[in-house]
């Protein structure tokens, strides 16, 4: 199923270019309807998984802006509405579209960069005392499930499974890798593992990284958990700073999607850099490598 694409990349090419603290929630104050327009967009390049803007929304994050606890919870509360208000304005609605609440890690609320290095270099209760409220309100508002994802430390990612089952909604948990390990440098597989089992979890997988390391991330979570994979690496570019822009492929190759979804990917989709305009080719490789699956199949072709 095609998920969307880095909504601070069609927010962008859209006129809003996300900064400061909150990123891409300071829209849910600022600019909701750039918001709609932005998820409308991802449905009309053909997604039907869309994630919401409170990836960097938290307490914490709106404190910044001289708002309470409540008005923070219920922003991220209105992250899901936002979201299904561009789907219900679907000019042609003929498939279901599933609204995903995002929730990315503690070292995005530190900024610098922390979400890629993991080892916060605080403890676990700190952590769990950052995430449970924004948590709480995310499942409040009433998502089709929860995206737990971008998470590069795996003490993190232990804190919030424990959470998981009390929800009542589906989960999804994604890492943020460097070639076979999260970003604090232990075996993905090992990651993996700690969702293996844990009720509520519904799929694993990676996002956030370049697109060559996303095969064998898929094997080793198929193989470790039993469950369909979630994957949506970045653009695939390389930051030239001699020359001042970007180099190499904007998005994965069809043949690149077709071995994910060969080796279990279910959720494919696009992360940073990645807008509706470059994650149109992403669907249509998605729709492609299933219709092969599918024609493989006994009893078909």
């Amino acid at each position: 199923m095609p998920l969307d694409g880095g909504l601070s990349a069609q927010l962008a090419s859209a006129g809003y270019e996300p900064g400061g603290a909150l990123w891409t929630a300071a829209a849910l104050v600022d600019a909701p309807d750039a918001l709609v327009a932005a998820h409308g967009a991802f449905l009309a390049a053909g997604a039907r998984v869309l994630l919401t803007a409170s990836y960097q929304a938290s307490r914490r994050g709106f404190a910044s802006r001289g708002l309470s606890d409540a008005e923070a919870d219920g922003l991220i509360g209105r992250s899901v509405r936002l979201a299904r208000a561009a789907v219900a304005a679907r000019p042609s609605p003929r498939e279901p579209v599933w609204v995903a609440g995002s929730l990315g890690p503690y070292g995005a609320a530190l900024g610098g960069g922390a979400e890629y290095r993991g080892r916060y270099g605080v403890g676990t209760r700190e952590v769990e005392r950052f995430h449970r409220p924004r948590l709480g309100a995310l499942a409040a508002a009433g998502p089709d499930l929860i995206a737990l994802e971008t998470l590069p430390d795996q003490d993190e990612g232990a804190v919030l499974l424990r959470m998981v089952p009390d929800l009542g909604i589906p989960v999804w948990v994604s890492w943020t890798i460097e070639g076979d390990r999260t970003r604090d440098g232990r075996p993905l597989a090992e990651a993996f593992a700690l969702a293996a089992g844990v009720p509520g979890v519904v799929a694993v997988g990676v996002n956030c990284c370049r697109p060559e390391d996303v095969g064998p991330a898929v094997e080793s979570a198929a193989a470790v958990t039993g469950l369909p994979v979630v994957a949506y690496p970045n653009s695939g570019e390389v930051w030239d700073p001699v020359r001042g822009r970007w180099t190499g492929a904007p998005t994965p190759s069809a043949e690149m999607v077709g071995r994910w979804v060969a080796a279990g990917a279910r959720l494919i989709g696009g992360c940073c850099r990645v807008n509706a305009a470059r994650l149109a080719p992403v669907v249509a490789a998605v729709r492609a490598a299933a219709r092969e699956g599918r024609e493989a199949e006994p009893g078909h072709g």
